[in-house]
């Protein structure tokens, strides 16, 4: 199993994988993360030929142009899912990350990181939590695999599981859950699409207050989405600089506390520094 590579995730967008020409334009879309959809987009008559086509794009080698990929499979709890991951199984070209929906508990994650190191596959996971059982055992599950690389708050289907309304300050409480288990875990927390595309403005505030209770980045719906989520989940010139020197400062010193500009910084902020380096290097900054 590979190790974890810390990587900008500012956005993803989802790309059906009924229709495998369109994986090419969403590589090109400046998206963080192109994910392949076998689940909600996906009508049940149709998932066989989704499953085959969505494989069938990662037979060839992939370009090394900084895009995550992976392939949103069914919940392990469905048939669907299961016949995904049998697939997956079966192929000596799997996908480099697999996007777990409605996750309930840890045993599911652990089942498949099991299965996918018993067949030797080196596929990272990225894992749903949208559901009520998911949220109460955010904490367990961010931590039950090694696999694991970033958590993604579904607000849709938890508004729906919570009876409440779909917007910020209902689900305050449930992202702030998400938040915590992903960074007691060292993981990235990503923060459902914003679904009105007739509103850029709302999107852009709702995306500054993703950042700032601390997700990494946000899905979008549309390509047209995708350069506004990234301008607001991009650190600043000052921000760059200031997370190479704490890198710097800590290398030279081999010591878990450093000084900077006086004030005391803490080994575990490097991963948000990496980060920051990544977004740079990825817009060439």
């Amino acid at each position: 199993m590979t190790d974890p590579v810390t990587r900008p995730r500012r956005s993803f967008i989802f790309t059906p994988g009924l229709k495998p020409d369109m994986y090419p334009k969403a590589l090109s879309s400046g998206a963080d993360i192109v994910c392949v959809e076998l689940e909600d987009g996906i009508a049940p008559k149709d998932k066989a030929e989704a499953r085959a086509a969505a494989l069938g794009l990662f037979e060839t080698p992939q370009a090394d142009d900084g895009v995550e990929r992976v392939v949103r499979i069914n919940s392990m709890r469905e048939a669907f899912g299961i016949a995904d991951v049998q697939a997956i199984l079966a192929t000596d070209t799997p996908p480099p990350s697999l996007m777990m929906p409605k996750v309930r508990t840890p045993d599911e994650v652990v089942m498949l990181d099991n299965l996918l190191t018993e067949r030797g596959h080196a596929t990272r996971l990225q894992v749903i939590i949208e559901t009520n059982a998911g949220l109460e055992a955010a904490y367990d599950i961010a931590h039950c695999s090694g696999r694991i690389d970033a958590i993604l708050f579904g607000g849709v289907d938890m508004a729906a599981e919570l009876r409440c309304q779909n917007a910020w300050e209902p689900l305050l409480y449930a992202r702030s859950r998400v938040i915590h288990a992903a960074a007691s875990a060292g993981l990235d927390a990503i923060d459902v699409p914003y679904l009105d595309l007739d509103d850029p403005e709302g999107m852009a505030v709702a995306a500054q207050q993703a950042r700032g209770l601390g997700f990494a980045g946000k899905g979008a719906v549309h390509p047209k989405q995708i350069a506004a989520l990234n301008h607001v989940f991009t650190p600043g010139a000052d921000e760059i600089a200031r997370a190479r020197r704490i890198i710097r400062t800590f290398e030279e010193a081999d010591t878990g506390l450093v000084v900077i500009d006086g004030k005391l910084i803490e080994k575990p902020v490097l991963r948000d520094m990496h980060r920051i380096v990544a977004i740079a290097e990825r817009i060439g900054a």
